[in-house]
């Protein structure tokens, strides 16, 4: 009877938890914002729909770097049987690497939402075919975020901004290229604007050669430099406009929103997209290839791809565009909060002037000679 007993206990034991309680680690490159949607918003969302789940969302930093890290960890762990993370969300530079070495899983044949994800960027990364492997996040555009009351006519061109900021010495502020991708993003667009042939650097084919004909380029940019101010970062750059120390800066639209929809932006700033374009790009979800939970990392990028969760948590209540075809939220998504992104920067400014980051060989050679011979 004893061992009777036992027994029944060890199976109740075994059925009511340690088999039945998972863990889905989901690992986020980005802001801070992007682990609070997943803690807050879509962990949650997802656990109360798998009972017995449980979702952890961690960080590893903003800009290109935080993809390198969560790169760094699944190349560190190719040779273990699984890997640390379950879901990674990842920019494109670092998604068109991992594909390459293997590192990611191709899982979009079983997840239904990717094929509302028709748009080139669900299967380019500044080059690299990942078709199979990515499914976007959302897509992200950078703008110039200025301050209406200090500056009635913003800059048109980068031409018109680099005039302007040495007339103005100390009001414009960016981070560089280590402190976020909204840094980078200003450094691509300047040498969109005075490098040469835009057009080649996002759509290639790569000439080791071109990089020499950016000398001026740089040169240029290190001397408007000295009457520009480095901020600390992303978020750096829009606390400086808030406090008034700037008038003008680059900034991802969808914080700027975020950060006017909370009260840290006053109303009176405002964004312009200026001529011939600043890059943006969209953030991935992908699957470890040696993810431990490949079925539940499949159904967690399900529901966060999804048309209603797209329209909740991507536009409405992060006020990024949607990763999915922005025609699949029609019916879900009401006129006022669909406008409410395109306030400043029209549809008409994103395709003229909303460009694709330079593919990846050009962007290496854009950061490293900005390293070289602006930064120095």
């Amino acid at each position: 009877m004893r061992i009777f007993t036992l027994a029944c206990s060890l199976a109740a034991l075994i059925v009511a938890s340690p088999l039945s309680a998972q863990t889905l680690n989901v690992a986020s490159a980005g802001d801070q914002n992007m682990v609070d949607y997943v803690k807050d918003y879509l962990g949650p969302m997802f656990e109360k729909a798998h009972p017995g789940v449980k979702v952890v969302s961690v960080g590893t930093g903003p800009g290109d770097a935080g993809s390198q890290k969560i790169y760094e960890k699944l190349d560190a762990q190719k040779g273990s049987p699984t890997t640390d993370f379950d879901v990674v969300v990842i920019h494109q530079k670092g998604a068109g690497q991992m594909v390459k070495e293997g590192l990611l899983a191709k899982y979009t044949a079983n997840v239904e939402t990717a094929k509302l994800a028709t748009g080139d960027a669900a299967k380019n990364a500044l080059g690299t075919d990942v078709s199979g492997f990515v499914i976007p996040m959302f897509q992200s555009q950078t703008a110039l975020a200025y301050n209406a009351d200090m500056l009635k006519t913003p800059p048109a061109t980068f031409a018109e901004l680099a005039d302007w900021v040495k007339k103005n010495p100390k009001q414009f502020g960016y981070n560089g290229i280590k402190g976020g991708m909204s840094g980078v993003s200003f450094v691509a667009g300047w040498v969109y604007a005075f490098g040469g042939d835009a057009d080649k650097l996002i759509k290639g084919p790569y000439d080791a050669a071109t990089k020499a004909s950016w000398d001026k380029a740089f040169a240029d940019l290190k001397e408007f430099n000295k009457n520009a101010v480095i901020t600390p970062g992303n978020a750096g750059t829009l606390d400086m406009l808030n406090r008034g120390e700037i008038a003008i800066g680059p900034v991802w639209v969808d914080m700027f929103y975020s950060w006017q929809a909370d009260g840290k932006l006053p109303p009176n700033m405002k964004l312009k997209l200026v001529s011939p374009g600043m890059p943006g790009q969209p953030m991935y979800y992908a699957v470890p290839e040696k993810s431990a939970q490949k079925k539940l990392a499949e159904a967690f990028i399900a529901l966060a791809t999804s048309p209603q969760v797209q329209a909740d948590g991507i536009v409405k209540k992060f006020n990024w565009y949607p990763g999915i075809d922005a025609k699949n939220l029609e019916g879900k998504l009401d006129k006022a909060a669909w406008d409410k992104l395109f306030t400043d920067v029209t549809p008409a400014d994103l395709s003229q002037n909303g460009k694709p980051f330079p593919i990846a060989p050009y962007f290496n050679d854009i950061l490293e000679g900005y390293e070289r011979k602006v930064a120095n």
